[in-house]
């Protein structure tokens, strides 16, 4: 049976939640992100005609565009409406993956008998936007790779079908860099070389490739050549990662609560990274030493920012620690998780954070989880 993979992306999601909200926002240059330290979480075509990107410094994408608005982003509309787009294909698909906060790879295959897969995403695209009032774009083909390629070549709103015969021509002469899993250094190795274009890499022997950067090298020969045999993974919101602490001694000892609360949540903010994930619920959970149990949760836009974490795991512990009584336990739990990367909690990142994130990680996975981490979730006595 021949696959037939959709992926779905949102067009500018961050801009055209806020249009939505403003009106007044359509057809200007229009920035989301933080203050002047801060770097740029999504940007309007608008703004793009003047070299703005996302992950740029805000100081630079103002100086590119000085007449751009900015807007500092609203964690709650983009995580409500993000869910309404799930929710509306989850309605008429049967295998849905939620690859991130604002796309989606459908599997379609064997449908062709029952309904057209492109005319199928058609109309799944049409109620995206007509229940939700946001246009997205998508494109259909055989794989997951050449799919999402087709879906950032086709935007804005665009439509896009890559047949089987049809997919080395349509690869062959676009930028390496298309390729997902090409970043800017695997870029500027391959250009060194001359190695600038798909058709090219695909002539590279696989050999070659893997002397050259390693194990991932076979991965990225494949994908130059439209191969892709990775399965569409049924997304699911019930998906979560906790921890808890149960005390040899009951404790009312706050200063020693909060620290230990603090580091649970760098924690597994680092295991969110590790697998690539993101939350957008967070709940703490205590027992006192009556062994009444009570928890409080509260929703955010996706992220894997253990400061971000750590600050509303903290705020919720303040809101449901009420009695002055003892506990006996405490935990934390991050659910409704999607895949994806931290660049999606762009809004108040600085780009020291940024930079302070990818050396920690780096630390930990060369030196162990407990290797480094934040003075607040240390345990100085022991």
């Amino acid at each position: 049976m021949k696959r037939a993979i959709v992926h779905m992306d949102m067009d500018t999601f961050f801009v055209s939640c806020e249009r939505l909200q403003n009106r007044e926002l359509k057809g200007i240059p229009l920035i989301i992100g933080g203050g002047d330290r801060g770097v740029v979480a999504s940007c309007s075509y608008e703004a793009r005609k003047f070299g703005v990107r996302s992950a740029m410094p805000m100081r630079m994408a103002l100086r590119l565009c000085p007449d751009a608005k900015v807007v500092k982003g609203d964690y709650e509309l983009y995580s409500r409406l993000s869910h309404l787009v799930t929710e509306v294909i989850q309605e008429r698909v049967p295998v849905v993956e939620k690859a991130s906060i604002d796309e989606f790879y459908l599997d379609l295959s064997g449908m062709d008998k029952f309904f057209g897969c492109y005319q199928w995403t058609k109309e799944i695209s049409a109620a995206v936007t007509k229940e939700t009032g946001l246009p997205i774009s998508f494109a259909l083909s055989t794989n997951k790779t050449v799919s999402k390629i087709g879906t950032g070549e086709s935007k804005p709103v665009g439509k896009l079908e890559i047949k089987e015969s049809e997919i080395k021509p349509f690869l062959n002469p676009l930028s390496v860099k298309k390729i997902p899993m090409v970043g800017d250094k695997t870029f500027q190795l391959l250009s060194r070389i001359g190695i600038r274009t798909i058709q090219t890499l695909s002539e590279v022997p696989v050999l070659v490739l893997q002397q050259m950067i390693g194990v991932n090298g076979k991965e990225l020969w494949k994908k130059a050549n439209g191969i892709d045999e990775n399965p569409v993974v049924p997304y699911s919101e019930r998906k979560s990662i906790s921890t808890e602490r149960t005390f040899s001694t009951d404790t009312m000892d706050l200063l020693e609560l909060k620290r230990l609360i603090s580091g649970m949540a760098e924690k597994l903010a680092y295991q969110l990274r590790q697998e690539k994930w993101l939350t957008s619920t967070i709940v703490i959970k205590i027992r006192y030493a009556n062994f009444d149990t009570e928890t409080k949760q509260h929703r955010v836009a996706y992220t894997s920012a253990d400061h971000t974490l750590s600050r509303i795991a903290l705020e919720l512990f303040n809101k449901v620690y009420t009695r002055r009584m003892r506990l006996r336990l405490v935990g934390l739990r991050f659910t409704d998780l999607v895949h994806g990367n931290h660049q999606m909690n762009l809004f108040e990142d600085t780009e020291e954070q940024m930079n302070l994130y990818q050396t920690m990680d780096y630390l930990k996975n060369r030196f162990g989880a407990d290797a480094v981490g934040r003075a607040s979730g240390f345990d100085f006595g022991k």
